[in-house]
């Protein structure tokens, strides 16, 4: 082989690694901890929280087990994929099962090791999410309503470690935390009407499979809905700085969302909602620096 096949290769299978990681999806939620971070939980200057070697460790931690989370995940999902995501499949196929599971473990070890540095509750903090992220994955993400909720509840784990960390509880967290959670349900709950047709073939026990795409609309109105509500109770009684703007682009796109709900029928349809709910996300993570201006 050539030095340049030689490099090529390489090329490709850092891709594929960094698809089956979703490493944009753990940069999102590493920037999202830093932010929360400066901006929320800590009253120290941005440069004490930006080079605080316990908390580096933490996110260091949180991301690892996350990435390792998707390799596994990405394990399971095998065959669903190649029918939901079949661009994505042959992407991620470029790297064998056998070194996405050494590299999985490997991961885990290195989380464990780095959480010994911190302490011995952190060691057991990231152990136990480390096995539930993987429960998730082998078995409660085919369950009904139960695998969308702890898909939910494992993305917001790892904002508890460094609540812990700061123990800096107080009302506007509880708050944002349940508008994230409730986004993060409604995105799943959409993303299985997305992923219908792979579900059904795998025998995953989805909301769409088992009551159909009429009562998935219902219950994903609902949560919309419940996350309009709390966008209203953010801006009446945490309303800071800028974080209106965040507001009001919410709210919008929230209620295109709904209007566009039930006009779609298509496999794109439900890409084009799902896509929306991973702005109002991502757009959240980056307008906590509003709270700072």
């Amino acid at each position: 082989m050539s030095t340049k096949a030689k490099q090529r290769s390489i090329l490709f299978k850092f891709l594929s690694i960094f698809s089956v990681v979703r490493g944009y999806n753990v940069l999102l939620i590493v920037f999202a901890q830093y932010l929360t971070s400066v901006f929320i939980l800590s009253d120290k200057s941005y440069f004490e929280v930006l080079f605080d070697m316990s908390l580096f460790l933490i996110i260091c931690c949180s991301s690892l087990s996350i990435a390792s989370g998707y390799i596994i995940n990405n394990f399971y999902d095998e065959e669903k994929d190649l029918i939901n995501k079949p661009v994505k499949y042959k992407i991620d196929d470029v790297v064998n099962n056998s070194t996405k599971l050494r590299f999985y473990f490997f991961l885990n070890f290195i989380v464990v090791l780095i959480a010994s540095f911190i302490s011995l509750r952190a060691v057991l903090f990231f152990s136990v999410y480390i096995f539930f992220l993987w429960f998730y994955s082998h078995k409660i993400k085919r369950l009904v309503f139960l695998g969308n909720l702890f898909y939910s509840l494992l993305t917001v784990t790892p904002f508890f470690a460094i609540l812990l960390y700061f123990r800096n509880i107080d009302l506007i967290i509880i708050a944002y935390a349940l508008f994230l959670f409730f986004m993060l349900l409604l995105k799943d709950i959409t993303k299985d009407l997305k992923n219908l047709k792979g579900d059904f073939s795998q025998d995953y026990k989805t909301i769409p499979v088992v009551f159909g795409e009429g009562f998935t609309k219902s219950i994903i109105s609902l949560i919309a809905f419940i996350n309009i509500f709390l966008l209203f109770n953010l801006y009446f009684n945490f309303s800071k700085g800028y974080m209106t703007i965040f507001y009001a682009v919410s709210l919008i796109l929230l209620l295109i969302f709904l209007i566009k709900l039930f006009l779609s029928k298509k496999v794109s349809d439900y890409l084009f909602l799902h896509n929306i709910l991973r702005f109002v996300i991502a757009f959240g993570v980056f307008s906590i620096v509003f709270l700072g201006l």
